[in-house]
């Protein structure tokens, strides 16, 4: 038996987690979703006010480079190393 979607007053979902006693929460995977958040994303937390809570997937715009000069050049990657290192093999 699965426990009913809880909605709010003007029908939509209700998101909600729990603080836990080690100072964490959980994110409901429907808001992670809306959000276009997913594992391994770097979330910077800001305070807007008492009891509200702002999360913004964090970038870093050299590593952002980096990751797109990636696999342009040879022996950025490991992939193409390793490519090369099993076609050497196969010799």
């Amino acid at each position: 038996m699965s426990t009913p979607v809880k909605r709010s007053d003007d029908g939509s979902r209700v998101r909600t987690t729990k603080v836990s006693s080690k100072n964490q929460v959980t994110l409901p995977v429907a808001a992670l979703a809306a959000a276009h958040v997913r594992p391994g994303d770097v979330l910077r937390v800001e305070v807007e006010a008492d009891g509200v809570f702002r999360l913004i997937r964090h970038t870093d715009p050299f590593l952002d480079a980096l990751d797109e000069l990636a696999g342009s050049a040879p022996g950025l990657t490991a992939a193409v190393d390793l490519q090369e290192l099993r076609d050497e093999w196969e010799r």
